[in-house]
């Protein structure tokens, strides 16, 4: 690893519109690495981030010791978010090479490996720009409002939830047209991408008009002048109206179901959906070796939820082969293979097959030291189904518990999922990891439950939740065998307070966590503040003095601090010195077991704090704080509100004495009592409603 860090891997990127003048001047990339050859070390790896240059163009006339360590490396925009990495070599590129870039990319950067066949675009930008031109296209064609268009090519099929004309918003117009043509352009292409034009009369028009995308301030859709009012493009004209809700007789008729809606002989969103499949069967082999390597890419690179080979098994191969046919159209034959001889994938002996192009199937095999609960789920049952969770077994006397809720967010039946799994694992297994495949961890408690039992039982019903919260968290902390957390993605209120009690985390790197209560006029209810006043003095298991912990800790909950990474929760507070940050996010659950078997031998439960709260004292210190920033117009009306009652529970309330220190039962009485006090306030539930409503935080 020194050696890769020290030799530099070299990119000769091309991106946006530099596209069309790198294809003019492959020469300039050969005379670059001509100087870089001239002055690197030997065995130093060199790489290029073009997708559109072939690597045999780039290295040709050089040296062969440099065509034996040169490769290419595509990482996808964002490259610290998007977790693809589009990696190809050449005949001449040594295996030590590839073995090297790939183990690096793979521990050290997280990225997920796809290796392609040197052809131009690779596969994620040359399938996902063949799948907007077709739809952009054939949208225009139809004239459809841009909003049915989005309905049904968008979400039905598990593609981004911006829906594609939103996409090419992001994407941006001008840089998809260069793309396009760069395809078109490229030596030997004769495939389908030629069918369409890639600039109508209505893409002239945004492009000659500035429209280009999301920075530009307007593309298919954009804000009013008063940016009170958002706008949509009409596909005929071109000029902008308000946008409005509208779903076509299709998506009505099929409920939005995917197979439904290419069944449909209204505007379904068949004709796209066949193009774009049929051309993913077609490039196979010769953009990769296999399908799932265009199946991962696309999935990880573009953000579909299904690959294209995934959504033919999902939607039928026999129905995408047999209305093409119908009408004189050409079908690939791989897919003509697929339907007649099944699915292109298949799960036998708990290990998932592919149908290859040339009629074998080959197992799906996974790298050393990766582990998801999808491959546990074509292997084995759960040790016990809960319904809204699930444990599944490890194996070395380790048992991981996966969470099944929307968004995985906490409800009763999931509080008494984990009580049971806390006594199921304590029968006969060593260790507990919680965590999943999810992108989210846990959004926290479901918001609607604290709004039905505020609504109909008023606080005894509310406090009775609470209550459950409470005893299954220290449950979690207090079981004979340690549990270890394993989060990716966000852990907000509830789902940090989780984590907080748990023994350990093993966190992917790109986590977001924090107990962001105060965004819907709350204090953490289920031990988040009576924790981080724990890990702010940082010695847990003895009597603490909490003055400064106090302020620390408020100074993260008021103003709902969140994470941008595991390394800055460290930096926080949420995350211990001592927990553990793994970069790829397919070894989390594999680094989370080995976490919780390296504190099974002689694990012993903690022995519960006493905490020494400031009293009056830290309270007043931390009224000056929420003053401050009232007066600086960051705290509104009912922050202040929120705020008060947070010092309240962080200070011990106005009758804390340092010199008798509390128990932990006695801060967590403190959080319920300021939960419940402030729910019955109109603002919260007014905050909490248009949480619901709208996702976003209320500033009232």
């Amino acid at each position: 690893m020194t050696k890769i860090i020290k030799a530099a891997v070299i990119g000769a990127g091309t991106t946006g519109l530099d596209i069309a003048v790198h294809l003019a001047n492959v020469d300039a990339n050969q005379r670059l690495y001509g100087a870089i050859d001239a002055v690197r070390n030997p065995g130093s790896i060199v790489s290029s981030n073009t997708s559109s240059i072939p690597l045999a163009a780039l290295i040709k006339g050089l040296p062969e010791r440099f065509a034996g360590e040169f490769l290419v490396t595509h990482f996808f925009n964002r490259p610290r978010i998007m977790r693809l990495l589009e990696l190809v070599s050449g005949p001449n590129t040594k295996p030590e090479v590839i073995t090297t870039i790939r183990d690096f990319a793979d521990r050290e950067l997280g990225k997920t490996i796809v290796v392609c066949n040197d052809t131009p675009k690779l596969i994620g930008n040359r399938i996902g720009t063949y799948w907007m031109l077709v739809a952009q296209n054939e949208a225009i064609a139809m004239g459809p409002d841009v909003e049915a268009a989005d309905t049904i090519i968008g979400e039905p099929f598990g593609m981004p939830s911006t829906g594609i004309l939103g996409l090419i918003d992001l994407f941006g117009v001008d840089l998809m047209l260069t793309t396009l043509r760069s395809l078109q352009n490229a030596p030997a292409n004769t495939d389908a991408i030629h069918e369409y034009d890639p600039e109508s009369l209505l893409i002239s028009r945004m492009i000659a008009e500035n429209r280009l995308d999301q920075k530009s301030g307007a593309v298919f859709f954009r804000f009013s002048a008063d940016r009170q009012t958002p706008e949509i493009a009409d596909l005929t004209t071109g000029d902008y109206r308000p946008m409005r809700q509208i779903a076509p007789e299709s998506h009505d008729a099929s409920k939005g179901g995917a197979r439904a809606l290419m069944e449909h002989p209204g505007l379904g969103g068949r004709i796209v959906m066949e193009k774009v499949l049929a051309y993913a069967a077609s490039l196979v082999p010769e953009v990769a070796d296999s399908p799932d390597a265009v199946d991962d890419a696309m999935r990880i690179g573009c953000g579909w939820e299904y690959g294209p080979f995934e959504l033919v098994d999902r939607l039928g191969g026999s129905r995408l082969v047999e209305h093409p046919k119908a009408h004189g159209l050409a079908v690939p034959p791989y897919l003509t293979l697929a339907a007649e001889g099944g699915d292109f994938h298949t799960d036998f002996d708990g290990k998932r097959r592919c149908l290859l192009p040339d009629g074998t199937v080959s197992s799906v095999v996974r790298g050393e030291g990766v582990m998801t609960i999808a491959d546990l789920k074509l292997a084995t049952k759960p040790v016990v189904d809960y319904g809204c969770a699930a444990l599944w077994d490890l194996d070395d006397g380790v048992v991981c518990l996966e969470f099944c809720t929307k968004m995985n967010t906490f409800s009763e039946p999931l509080l008494d999922a984990i009580n049971a799994a806390l006594e199921e694992v304590g029968k006969g297994f060593r260790a507990l990891v919680i965590g999943s495949d999810s992108p989210i961890y846990s959004a926290g408690a479901d918001l609607r439950v604290f709004l039905e039992r505020i609504e109909k039982g008023g606080a005894d019903a509310l406090g009775e939740f609470i209550d459950k919260g409470h005893q299954t968290f220290k449950a979690v902390k207090y079981v004979p065998f340690p549990v270890v957390g394993a989060p990716a993605g966000l852990a907000f209120g509830g789902g940090c307070e989780m984590l907080l009690h748990c023994d350990a985390i093993q966190a992917h790197a790109e986590l977001s966590i924090g107990l962001v209560e105060t965004r819907i006029g709350v204090v953490p209810g289920w031990g988040g503040c009576k924790e981080m006043l724990i890990r702010r003095c940082g010695l847990a298991g003895a009597t603490m003095g909490l003055g400064a912990s106090a302020i620390a800790t408020f100074n993260l909950i008021a103003p709902a601090k969140v994470s941008r990474s595991a390394f800055e929760a460290k930096s926080l507070g949420f995350l211990r010195s001592t927990d553990g940050v793994t970069i790829n996010r397919d070894r989390l659950l594999a680094d989370a077991k080995q976490k919780a078997l390296s504190l099974s031998d002689g694990y012993v439960a903690p022995e519960p704090p006493l905490l020494a709260l400031s009293g009056p004292s830290g309270a007043s210190a931390m009224r000056n704080i929420l003053k401050s920033a009232a007066l600086a117009g960051h705290a509104t009306v009912h922050d202040k509100v929120v705020g008060e009652a947070l010092i309240n529970v962080l200070s011990g309330g106005p009758n804390a004495d340092p010199l008798k220190p509390m128990t932990e039962d006695d801060v967590l009485a403190l959080e319920r009592q300021a939960f419940i006090a402030l729910f019955e306030t109109p603002a919260t539930v007014e905050r909490v409603k248009h949480m619901l409503a709208t996702g976003k935080s209320l500033r009232n």
